[in-house]
């Protein structure tokens, strides 16, 4: 007989060594953002999203001796996989993580526990999140989460590589305003430098995917719209036409993954890394580093090389399954206290580069002082999501498959947007 998602994990912490919570009621989590295994309980000293949001979970439990907090180790990899694993088997974890993009392909089911009447009282003012956050957390205008941060892809800019270039004025970056300058730009550091214009990962998971999506939207297009796919279009064969033309010229290179595309920029070996906010805390410090050949970091806006300013964004977000509001109070009680504090240190969550979704953070002094930020204000403002799709899992899949069919194996442009547009319209008829 299969083992469910929460035995599986906990025969695991069990054979690792691992002391299960003796005390209090316990309420088990599931997350991603990575693995921080001395995350302690000062949130104040902890850095990038892994450890900063572990250090949160462990000053919870240790502030709350009605509740004990298990961590499941998930892997991002297959992470919603598990999740939809556990709810199949009846045995989801009390609160996890998720995306706003998914929460059509939950909210349908019915699976999400509806939070609405529950968070005034417990301290959670949704009149304080942005307009965004609450709307990335509610469907049919029940409130089914509680929401983190706005997090978007960003211009990570090695300062010096652009200098060399000639490509600082006023101690900022010159950024492409077309794809013609893009590929100008490109060249001009090649000469200058020898180094790649641009990283990110094109290999493993959907960093490509999101470029594409933001040329897309500068354009006025989209991957589909009222349930009809709309991929098999100029626009995004211009899109995926500019992306090729980096690798044809030698100005990027479409075999990196995540990890690679990260050490190449840290290594001084592109001027530009697309990656997203969730970074921002990291490079700084990476930058402090004299080992780390990225002396002078900067951030920037996604730039705007069509008609209309748009990069990719989404939110993370916690949810609680319906069936432990239902079925176990004391559970769905300590799983709302739980959100609370991590709503509470909504500052805490932004210094990794997030956009904070409390109105009174961003508005706070020291949201505004945070290392970068002013470099990247405006992507709050241009900040664009997929159309809401219980499929978009799926379909991000497909995306995924068919562009790297394009950058990694030859696949030709004109039958990638082919058969994906054909396979994103079988998802959608679904």
């Amino acid at each position: 007989m299969q083992k469910t998602f929460i035995s599986m994990i906990a025969a695991t912490a069990l054979s690792a060594g691992a002391v299960m919570p003796a005390f209090g009621t316990e309420v088990t989590l599931a997350r991603f953002f990575g693995s921080c295994q001395d995350a302690g309980t000062d949130v104040s000293a902890a850095v990038g999203e892994a450890c900063i949001i572990q250090s949160i979970i462990n000053a919870f439990d240790a502030e709350n001796d009605d509740f004990d907090v298990t961590t499941l180790p998930t892997d991002w990899g297959n992470y919603y996989d598990q999740i939809i694993a556990s709810y199949a088997s009846g045995n989801p974890p009390d609160v996890h993580v998720m995306h706003r993009h998914r929460i059509p392909e939950y909210g349908q089911i019915g699976a999400l526990a509806d939070l609405t009447d529950d968070l005034m009282a417990h301290g959670i003012d949704p009149d304080d999140w942005t307009d965004s956050a609450r709307e990335a957390v509610t469907w049919n205008d029940r409130i089914l989460g509680v929401p983190m941060d706005l997090h978007a892809n960003l211009w990570h800019v090695n300062m010096d590589l652009m200098e060399a270039a000639g490509l600082v004025e006023n101690g900022q970056p010159i950024l492409p305003s077309s794809p013609e300058e893009m590929m100008e730009h490109a060249e001009m550091v090649r000469e200058a430098t020898g180094q790649y214009y641009l990283a990110a990962d094109f290999s493993e998971f959907e960093i490509g995917v999101r470029m594409v999506l933001a040329f897309l939207w500068q354009q006025d297009s989209n991957i589909f719209a009222n349930g009809t796919a709309t991929i098999n279009t100029p626009e995004a064969r211009n899109a995926l036409e500019l992306i090729t033309g980096l690798f044809d010229g030698g100005y990027a290179n479409s075999r990196t993954n995540y990890a690679d595309s990260q050490q190449s920029f840290l290594n001084g070996e592109a001027a530009v890394l697309v990656n997203g906010t969730w970074v921002v805390d990291f490079y700084a410090e990476q930058a402090a580093d004299e080992d780390v050949e990225l002396t002078h970091y900067y951030v920037a806006d996604f730039p705007t090389l069509y008609d209309e300013p748009a990069t990719w964004a989404d939110t993370h977000l916690w949810a609680i399954p319906a069936s432990v509001k239902r079925d176990n109070p004391e559970v769905y009680e300590g799983a709302l206290q739980l959100l609370a504090f991590i709503n509470d240190h909504n500052i805490d969550w932004a210094r990794t580069g997030h956009a904070a979704v409390r109105e009174s953070v961003l508005n706070s002094d020291e949201y505004a002082a945070l290392p970068h930020r002013s470099e990247y204000d405006n992507t709050v403002n241009i900040a664009r999501d997929t159309p809401a799709s219980a499929r978009y899992g799926a379909i991000q899949d497909i995306l995924n498959r068919e562009f790297q069919a394009i950058w990694l194996t030859g696949k030709s442009i004109d039958a990638a947007l082919s058969d994906a547009e054909e396979d994103v319209q079988s998802q959608l008829d679904r």
